[in-house]
């Protein structure tokens, strides 16, 4: 059966992830001098905590590859290949770590797949990717599904400021809004694998309305968009966000998920986001 790959980007808690049988990697979060693990050292309740208490923004690191080690050698008896799902490599560096990991298992078929995106979207896909492991579709299958869910996936999401984004240099061609608009309240999506600007509205209800108008125009009205929301700490927002897109999508259940440290260190306390699969 092909091994699978994630890390804490997608979105994937921690038992979940050990549910999903995933051979699961975490992102490093450095505060100064210290730094933690995100999947055992450093859950995103005491990050938002730490983050308004510190004078000094945060930065994230990849997994080491050397993380990647263990998880190849016990795949490696089996002989069946090893499929690495990342995030976008222009927003994380976990493509180019794994990348490094990989150089020192020659023998082995270890396949890095960019899925362009993160988050949520990412945790959709990797999920998707767990169904056809289970259900004995080949490597080859599972690896041409992920990149086709991958053109599809869309991630919307709104955020306080672009101070974080800014600082962390994770805003791409929206880095010409930073000047005039840090006050704005921007919506941002990825696009072409990159943070960019959507739009931008002057205050959150403004912004959160036009957010809505955004999602309902471009979701499909199915279960299969798997549409998500992600949060970083304003879960009652995201419930009512959620309450209005089970109506109006027509689906029974829309997963919240509490964002991970390493997308909060860019996103900042108090990120809303929409993921979802455009139609085929």
């Amino acid at each position: 059966m092909t091994h699978l790959v994630a890390d804490t980007l997608s979105c994937i808690s921690v038992p979940d992830a050990k549910s999903l049988g995933l051979a699961y990697l975490p992102q490093i979060i450095i505060f100064g001098d210290e730094s933690f693990r995100d999947d055992t050292e450093m859950d995103s309740e005491t990050f938002i905590s730490r983050l308004k208490a510190s004078s000094v923004l945060p930065k994230t690191s990849a997994p080491y590859p050397s993380l990647y080690h263990p998880f190849f050698e016990k795949m490696a008896p089996s002989a069946e290949p090893i499929l690495v799902i990342c995030p976008s490599k222009l927003i994380s560096g976990t493509v180019r770590s794994a990348e490094t990991a990989v150089a020192d298992f020659p023998n082995l078929d270890i396949r890095i797949i960019d899925t362009g995106t993160i988050g949520s979207a990412l945790g959709s896909i990797v999920r998707k990717a767990v169904e056809w492991q289970k259900a004995g579709l080949t490597a080859d299958e599972i690896e041409a599904g992920i990149k086709e869910l991958s053109l599809r996936s869309r991630t919307y999401f709104l955020v306080d400021t672009l101070e974080y984004l800014h600082k962390g240099g994770r805003i791409g061609a929206a880095q010409a809004l930073v000047g005039s608009m840090l006050q704005m309240k921007p919506i941002l999506y990825i696009h072409n694998g990159m943070v960019d600007a959507y739009t931008t509205e002057r205050t959150r209800k403004k912004a959160l309305a036009k957010f809505l108008e955004v999602i309902l125009a471009e979701c499909p009205q199915s279960e299969d968009a798997c549409a998500t929301i992600e949060h970083g700490g304003v879960l009652e927002q995201a419930r009512e966000l959620a309450a209005v897109l089970k109506t109006e999508l027509n689906v029974k259940e829309i997963p919240l998920t509490f964002l991970p440290p390493a997308i909060m260190v860019h996103g900042g306390p108090g990120v809303l986001g929409v993921s979802f699969f455009a139609a085929k």
